[in-house]
């Protein structure tokens, strides 16, 4: 398979079949490059935002002013009060984001008909006029109000202030074409008429958020199968730019190509031109609003505010009318974070003044797309020629140039280009590229290593590949965790088997031991007869080598019980009797000389020294004990999670000072278990009251440990019996320490 792939054609098919499978991906329209892009441009008009033109006022319906009024929706005469003042502060056009379709229900008309029929204040309203027709009459008076429909209920077709100029094939493509769009409408929410007829325009603000609920494009125009209709904010461009005497005009952009940063269509009102995409939407190009400046608290224009603090300044400003109060709040998802809807008419009003547009190409996804293709294709054929530092140095240039790119057009033109995806494929190209040129490396360097891998570790074989300085004589000194294995009477147990089964029996021993030793990271040094020697934390390193060689011998305990299950299947086989394995294994923590030994001629990778020589005697001494693991001191410390149990103050053959000896009984779960910890207190109690001379007292704690009949500790547990029992008949003589003498080695 290996060969197959780093063949220089079959390489070129399967990178350019991996790149068009990622290709396809990112296709526009799905998911993954969607929210790609998306993510792409929020960060650009959060880092960029459209400058302030600073002509947009937020008259806000707040928290505050229905605190000072009462609840929503207030009488009419309270909003008539309210535009007559907005008007007369000088306030060139008064939008309002919102809807007024029920009757005022405080109006007199309303209020007649609960009142007795001869209640005297019947007819004391009846002179009153209705308070929507007061509203109506301040509206007229302002002559610059836009009023709003939205979704709703209401069949009727709302009222059409100024029809829009737009040819019959355009406008035909919007109705026909548009249907299933969110600029389509059946139904809607809309001013009362007598309201509608006063108002100097009239405009949808219907905002349709996209698939992940973000509102980054809004429309510009809608429809209900029959007419096309303007925006609120189309509708407060034409009254602001000349007092409602221009018209809107929606036409074909005819210098329009794929290639353009452009829309295919545009509104034209006066002199300002608004570009619009297929689907009658516009960009929004947004911007923070300062509260403190652009945001007025509605009460301010009621008259007992205005008497306190005068009437705000609003000449020649847009004044949108809306709410941020908890509970009227249309509260929306933008770049720029949650912010009130009329915060996207108010930046669509403000960016289509300044002429400041946003605009993603019709073929943006194709240009993407290609320059990732060229750039990917070169990768591949530059792989042939080049090493990954001259690749990747290839696809940094690449991407960053993207970035650059896209940046400039977005700064300099509004153009949305997304580098983030073609960035994404090249630097997988060069992944996959570089991933090939390994796995024909690795090809190569296994030829060699298959020459020597049986003769030397395969860890010391790959850092030998890496650095072949290293193959010479001299070494290091390094904190190791060495372990020795052992079969238990191999003597005994070979007798009467030939040499061919003895043969057998070592692998099938020593095979699963040594894939055991590696699979904790662990180097094998040597066998020696039944017997190996391993140790870790060298040639690579490792900073957990006590754990993973501890681990690795509780697993050998493991590995043992198939072993000598297949021993004993292949014994009743032949016809005698089974041979039963056991294995002592004996492992220290310590400083040791570790490299290169032996001669010029001939040397191998291996270690010295006196933590090694005592892993060596602690192997041995498992017999003594009846354990089958033991450890030094130094591991016992690196290992406190795993379960334990202190053997003995041992002084080993060869060396003058006492060590402490643990048997290794398992690992952190059998740690956890309650009769260990019950048996670990008895144990240690019974372990200090012998070194402290105490031996009636260690006697009693002995058998209660005994008693527990835990971890087969029965042998040392006689031993310390015999021990205690010998001692208190002959006492020693002059200071006790406890320390016990090895016999053997």
């Amino acid at each position: 398979m290996i060969r197959f792939i780093i063949h220089p054609l079959a390489r070129i098919a399967v990178l350019s079949a991996l790149f068009f499978c990622m290709a396809f991906a990112v296709t526009e329209g799905s998911y993954i490059k969607q929210r790609i892009s998306n993510i792409v441009f929020e960060t650009y008009i959060r880092l960029n935002p459209r400058p302030a033109l600073d002509v947009v006022r937020f008259v806000d319906i707040d928290d505050y002013s229905l605190s000072q009024v009462g609840q929503w929706p207030w009488p009419r005469r309270v909003l008539a009060e309210i535009m007559d003042n907005i008007a007369a502060s000088g306030a060139k056009v008064i939008i309002f984001d919102g809807v007024l379709a029920e009757p005022d229900r405080t109006s007199p008309e309303n209020i007649i008909p609960l009142l007795a029929q001869d209640s005297p204040a019947r007819a004391a309203l009846a002179e009153q006029p209705s308070h929507d027709a007061v509203l109506g009459e301040a509206i007229g008076r302002a002559g610059n109000f836009v009023a709003g429909f939205s979704y709703g209920s209401n069949s009727a077709p709302p009222m059409i202030k100024q029809g829009i100029l737009i040819k019959k094939e355009v406008k035909d493509f919007f109705l026909k074409q548009q249907k299933a769009g969110d600029v389509y409408f059946q139904t809607t929410a809309q001013f009362l008429p007598q309201l509608q007829k006063k108002s100097a325009g009239n405009g949808s603000f219907m905002a349709s958020a996209e698939a992940d609920s973000v509102i980054r494009r809004t429309g510009m125009i809608f429809h209900d199968g029959r007419e096309i209709y303007p925006s609120l904010v189309l509708e407060g461009v034409r009254i602001f730019e000349g007092g409602g005497k221009s018209f809107i005009k929606i036409s074909e952009n005819v210098n329009y190509n794929n290639l353009k940063i452009d829309e295919p269509f545009f509104a034209e009102i006066g002199q300002y031109r608004v570009p619009i995409d297929y689907q009658g939407k516009l960009w929004v190009y947004y911007r923070a609003f300062e509260r403190d400046r652009e945001v007025i608290p509605i009460y301010r224009f009621l008259e007992d505010s205005i008497k306190k603090q005068g009437l705000p300044d609003l000449t020649g400003k847009a004044i949108f009318v809306a709410s941020s109060a908890e509970g009227l709040m249309d509260l929306r998802a933008t770049p720029m974070g949650m912010q009130p809807g009329v915060h996207i008419h108010m930046n669509a009003f403000e960016q289509i003044l300044q002429n400041n547009f946003l605009t993603r190409p019709y073929a943006a996804n194709v240009l993407e797309l290609g320059f990732a293709v060229l750039v990917c294709f070169a990768l591949i054929m530059l792989s042939f020629f080049m090493g990954p530092f001259w690749l990747a140095l290839v696809t940094a240039i690449s991407t960053t140039g993207m970035f650059w790119g896209s940046w400039y057009l977005f700064v300099s033109q509004g153009g949305l280009l997304d580098p983030v995806t073609p960035s994404i494929l090249m630097v997988l190209m060069f992944l996959f590229t570089t991933l090939l040129s390994f796995l024909k490396a690795e090809h190569e360097r296994r030829q060699i290593r298959s020459a020597f891998g049986f003769y030397i570790s395969p860890d010391l074989m790959k850092e030998l590949t890496r650095y072949p300085d290293k193959l010479k004589l001299g070494g290091e000194t390094r904190e190791l965790s060495v372990m020795f294995t052992d079969i238990r009477g191999f003597t005994s147990i070979c007798e009467g088997l030939s040499p061919e089964e003895i043969i057998q029996m070592m692998n099938d021993f020593l095979t699963p031991v040594s894939d055991l030793v590696m699979q904790h990271r662990g180097t094998i040094d040597k066998y020696m007869g039944d017997a190996m020697m391993a140790f870790w934390n060298a040639p690579l390193d490792d900073a957990d080598h006590a754990r993973h060689a501890c681990a690795s011998a509780l697993a050998m305990r493991s590995a043992l019980i198939p072993v000598n299950e297949t021993l004993r299947a292949r014994a009743e086989g032949q016809g005698r009797a089974p041979v039963n394995l056991q294995a002592g294994i004996g492992i220290n923590t310590g400083f040791c000389s570790v490299g290169n030994m032996g001669s010029r001629q001939r040397f191998a990778y291996s270690a010295l020294g006196d933590a090694v020589n005592l892993a060596a005697r602690l192997e041995s001494q498992t017999k003594v004990y009846g354990v089958d693991i033991l450890m030094g001191e130094e591991t016992a410390l690196s290992v406190p999670e795993f379960a334990m149990l202190e053997m003995d103050m041992l002084k080993v053959k060869g060396k003058d000072k006492p060590v402490r000896v643990f048997a290794l009984l398992g690992g952190a779960d059998v740690a956890q278990s309650q009769a260990y910890s019950v048996l670990k207190e008895q144990h240690t109690a019974m372990i200090e009251a012998y070194r402290n001379g105490s031996f009636s007292k260690a006697l009693a704690l002995l058998k209660i440990c005994q008693s527990q009949s835990l971890f087969d500790l029965d042998i040392v547990y006689a031993l310390y019996m015999e021990r205690c029992v010998r001692l208190l008949d002959c006492p020693p003589e002059g200071a006790w320490d406890g320390v016990f003498v090895a016999q053997t080695k």
